[in-house]
């Protein structure tokens, strides 16, 4: 690793979330953080190629296999490791963990106070979404922040625990009339992230509505997600 290699692997390590000193390795850097205990080791393995593995393989892309990525150029080394920060700062836990403790002594005794204690909760769960989406609706990639809604797979409602209401896996950021659609039940999406359409919603109203076929889930999507989004197919999609 050359000096040069250095200084642009702690670049990227301040832009992408990792903002303690990095830990210099022979051919790369270990990447740290305040916000989170896993840490990120990227290898210098060409001019411009990296490999990159985490001590957590889980807050990797999926498509990691055996817990070691290879990217290719700065770009998608930055964007590897955004995401990879993201996954890492809302885990499940940590912002069940969060809410524990921003409502510990908070009174649950009337409605209005268990109202407001719910509330700190969606306000975790929606910071939580607009940072593992990176602010972009999941469907439309729309980014504007003030307009998207972090939508519950599985409602808040019906969740037995709040580890699992605050879980970022049953959540999906969503352009409003995306998320109006799967609010209602209109819509749902598969395993592999793909627009379910209830035959409920007539050809006439899909169309002036703006669903199109073509829509799905374009990035992120991890097992996590399944069993919530086989729950919304089984209960929350409407029946015809």
């Amino acid at each position: 690793m050359t000096p040069l290699d250095r200084l642009r692997l702690e670049k990227a390590a301040a832009d992408c979330g990792f903002e303690m000193t990095a830990v210099p390795h022979p051919d790369g850097m270990e990447l740290r953080s305040a916000r989170f205990p896993e840490t990120v080791l990227v290898r210098v393995a060409g001019e411009k190629s990296f490999e990159v593995s985490a001590s957590d393989p889980a807050i990797l892309d999926q498509t990691a296999g055996s817990g070691l990525l290879k990217v290719e150029g700065y770009g998608e080394l930055y964007a590897l490791l955004r995401t990879t920060a993201a996954h890492a700062r809302t885990k499940p836990n940590r912002v069940a963990d969060e809410f524990k403790k921003k409502t510990a002594t908070m009174p649950t005794t009337t409605e209005a106070e268990r109202l407001v204690v719910q509330r700190v909760g969606q306000g975790l769960f929606r910071t939580a979404l607009l940072d593992y989406w990176q602010g972009r609706c999941c469907v439309t990639g729309l980014e504007i922040p003030e307009l998207l809604r972090a939508s519950h797979i599985k409602p808040w409602a019906k969740c037995e625990s709040d580890e699992e209401r605050l879980d970022v896996h049953n959540g999906l950021l969503l352009a409003p009339h995306v998320d109006a659609l799967f609010d209602g039940g209109w819509i749902s999406f598969g395993d592999d992230g793909q627009v379910i359409v209830s035959a409920a919603l007539t050809g006439t109203a899909r169309a002036q509505l703006g669903v199109e076929p073509s829509w799905s889930i374009t990035a992120a999507l991890r097992p996590d997600h399944l069993k919530f989004l086989a729950h919304h197919r089984q209960v929350e999609l409407r029946a015809p």
